[in-house]
């Protein structure tokens, strides 16, 4: 499984050299090539980590020959409230941003799944560390992208680093600076061979992955961590729990203990980067029966039929991109 961690972490070095050298980007209010979308070294984001982001995919369907967004507004209306916590102002509302974001991957003429990343941030050149009467900054790009985390079965490990409280550094929000948090417990993750983290509460319970939501299946039931245990209110979870009851899949949102996990039926990760990614294997104990299981590989199965446009099931979740 190092093998497998390490060409995954150079697959994604590689992702990141492209897109540092090609394609349209929007900063400032206009779109730029890529390469010159820039910032001084003096921007306060990126000495304080004082912006907000947000993650959206758009997929592919070469039988249509279009580009679906998936859930393109919501994602604008989770940064709204973001931006809300730091104090940020947007250069426009969730119709607005979503246009740039569809003019953005018109420009760029994408024929594969995609990923946008909006950011807002505090684009002062200022070294007060405060949120109030510094400058805004916008700017939008994307580039080709498949899986972010295996979706044959991963193996996670819990974190010794503790989530982040929402007394601390909201984890509601996806605010830059928070996914030094992250950081560290993917990263100790992979110093273990698994591919993901496990972050617990500061009171020991389950909260999320280290970039995704998380679920699990006991006794027949879809079983997720309630928004006030320091998670990203994340709009694929809330896609997954819609998509569970249309299913007929009894769904609950409450605390879980770590050792719960050992023993569920099934575990299972989600996000916009995750996408349905199921876990076999946590803290080295096996999950189930270590086979992907009939719940994810389902729900799996529709997501992923809904995103690229061949269910015709929720047509509110998908805007197209090419006219």
């Amino acid at each position: 499984m190092a093998s497998t961690v390490q060409q995954r972490l150079n697959e994604v070095a590689a992702v990141g050299q492209e897109i540092a050298e090609t394609g349209v980007a929007y900063l400032d209010g206009k779109f730029t090539p890529l390469a010159d979308a820039k910032v001084s070294i003096a921007t306060h984001a990126l000495q304080y980590g004082t912006g907000v982001f947000e993650g959206i995919r758009a997929y592919w369907n070469p039988a249509k020959e279009q580009l679906y967004v998936f859930r393109l507004r919501e994602h604008f209306e989770r940064m709204a409230g973001s931006v809300r916590i730091m104090r940020i102002t947007l250069p426009g509302d969730p119709d607005a941003l979503s246009e740039i974001a569809l003019e953005l991957l018109r420009k760029n003429g994408f024929k594969s799944d995609v990923y946008v990343r909006p950011l807002a941030f505090k684009a002062a050149r200022s070294v007060k560390v405060a949120l109030q009467g510094l400058r805004d900054g916008f700017g939008m790009y994307a580039f080709p992208l498949g899986a972010y985390l295996p979706t044959g079965g991963l193996a996670a490990r819990t974190a010794s680093w503790r989530r982040t409280s929402d007394d601390a550094i909201p984890a509601r929000g996806k605010l830059t600076g928070a996914y030094i948090n992250t950081a560290l417990a993917v990263d100790e993750a992979h110093d273990f061979e698994a591919d993901e983290a496990i972050f617990l509460t500061a009171d020991g319970h389950v909260s999320e992955g280290g970039g995704a939501n998380i679920f699990m299946v006991r006794d027949g039931a879809l079983i997720t961590p309630p928004v006030t245990d320091d998670i990203l209110e994340g709009i694929t979870r809330d896609s997954i729990l819609q998509i569970a009851a249309e299913l007929g899949i009894l769904v609950g949102e409450r605390q879980i203990d770590r050792t719960e996990l050992y023993v569920a039926d099934e575990v299972f990760f989600c996000g916009t980067g995750a996408q349905v990614a199921p876990c076999v294997k946590i803290d080295g104990r096996v999950v189930g029966d270590g086979q992907i299981g009939p719940v994810a590989k389902k729900i799996g199965e529709v997501y992923f039929g809904i995103a690229h446009g061949d269910d015709k099931a929720h047509p509110e979740w998908r805007t197209a991109v090419y006219r």
